[in-house]
């Protein structure tokens, strides 16, 4: 069986935060060409963006990168990304979000070799160390196991601080996963559950129904662009890392 690997990036024009944000300008490009750049820079086989607006196709597309119309009516970008693999022979699948403009190249690849090295593992995503005052709900968190296999993912502060406890550390949860292709099939098949559509996270539909996700750390960076303000951020960062 193959192992060739695939990269995709769903993207939707309509955000209740921040509508248009993959066409939102960063350094006078638009947000979802950077974040194909970063892709593009892995060693990924290929590379697409999934959208069902024909405006993100364009401006994917006039830059030279491919991408696939799908469906408006899925659920979570993880069906989205189903619908655009499937008539690929991609046996690894790496959900990069549309807002990572700045996800490192080398984390991708790292998530592809792990997935590779372990044919036993179904899905992998990536936390990075988190600073508990500077997290607010529209930052993920995860927490973990000793066998690094995620418990819980959350927008509320996990672990909890307690008085009088012991503080453990906090991770964020970058929104970057790898799936194995049987695994991605699985998962297209569940209904969302009641944790997700509680905390509007899709991962915890895997979570919910028993499946396994590896969670690998970095203390690499990135800024995930939530809100404008989050797109200054990124901005500011983009043109430090370039100078």
């Amino acid at each position: 069986m193959s192992d060739k690997t695939a990269v995709v990036i769903p993207a939707r024009y309509g955000s209740s935060r921040f509508p248009g944000k993959p066409l939102a300008k960063l350094a006078g490009r638009e947000m979802i060409l950077h974040v194909c750049d970063k892709a593009a820079a892995s060693c990924a086989d290929m590379v697409m963006v999934a959208t069902d607006d024909r405006r993100i196709a364009d401006a994917v597309e006039q830059a030279g990168y491919k991408a696939v119309m799908t469906r408006s009516d899925h659920p979570s970008g993880t069906d989205r990304i189903y619908e655009a693999i499937e008539k690929t022979d991609a046996q690894i699948i790496i959900n990069v979000q549309g807002d990572e403009p700045l996800i490192p190249s080398s984390v991708i690849d790292e998530l592809i070799g792990l997935m590779k090295k372990d044919p036993e593992l179904d899905m992998a995503t990536v936390a990075v160390p988190a600073v508990r005052e500077e997290m607010t709900e529209n930052n993920v968190k995860v927490v973990f196991g000793t066998d690094n296999m995620a418990l819980y993912f959350s927008r509320a502060p996990i672990p909890f601080l307690r008085a009088g406890g012991v503080a453990a550390p906090m991770w964020l949860h970058w929104g970057i996963y790898a799936y194995r292709r049987s695994a991605l099939e699985k998962f297209v098949t569940l209904p969302p559950g009641s944790l997700e559509n509680c905390e509007k996270l899709e991962q915890l539909r895997a979570l919910e129904n028993g499946m396994k996700i590896y969670v690998l750390t970095s203390n690499l960076s990135s800024i995930g662009v939530d809100t404008p303000e989050d797109l200054v951020k990124a901005e500011a960062k983009l043109k430090e890392v370039s100078k």
